[in-house]
């Protein structure tokens, strides 16, 4: 999956996107998509001033090849006929939520890790609870899949989106990965 860096300047576009588990506020520029968060998030505010700081200035709405291509992938994510991403993104952080959101992105579709797995990865042995703000500061979801980290017992653990959002995309992947496997047999 492509990866740039928000240093590059360019006007960035914002729109709505729908899907099953709710609307998605997306923005994006020349240098990818930058944000695809739940619209009704309380953390959304928050992200959007953080892409300000980021690309040095507001979106704008309105239409991008790069939101118009995440709409379509989403799509088809959700109608089962998508497993990876291939839209450009923009992952810019810290040196460490970028590890981490590299991590997410390695993460197979129908499969799920933990906090302290992802931490081991890392060389960062004991940092699950740093892992897991990481994962709560990931700006674009679905698409980074934070939703298949859960604790390392097998519970599911806290979503920016919901844990009823968690719960319906872990099941949704688990479905496609059993008629994946069942055209296989």
């Amino acid at each position: 999956m492509p990866h740039a860096t928000a240093s590059q300047p360019g006007t960035l576009y914002s729109q709505l996107i729908s899907t099953p588990i709710g609307e998605m506020f997306a923005v994006a520029g020349d240098a990818g998509l930058v944000l695809c968060e739940f619209h009704d998030r309380p953390m959304l505010p928050t992200q959007l001033q953080r892409v300000e700081a980021i690309c040095g200035g507001a979106p704008v709405s309105g239409s991008h090849p790069v939101l118009d291509q995440t709409q379509r992938q989403l799509d088809e994510y959700f109608a089962g006929k998508r497993e990876t991403f291939d839209i450009p993104l923009v992952l810019d952080g810290s040196p460490f939520q970028t590890s981490v959101w590299r991590e997410l992105l390695r993460i197979p579709f129908g499969r799920t890790v933990s906090y302290d797995s992802i931490a081991t990865r890392l060389d960062r042995r004991g940092a699950a609870r740093a892992v897991g703000r990481a994962n709560g500061d990931n700006r674009i979801p679905i698409i980074v899949p934070c939703h298949r980290v859960i604790n390392a017992d097998g519970s599911l653990s806290g979503y920016g989106g919901g844990k009823h959002r968690k719960r319906w995309l872990l099941s949704h992947e688990q479905r496609g990965a059993q008629l994946s496997l069942g055209t296989l047999e």
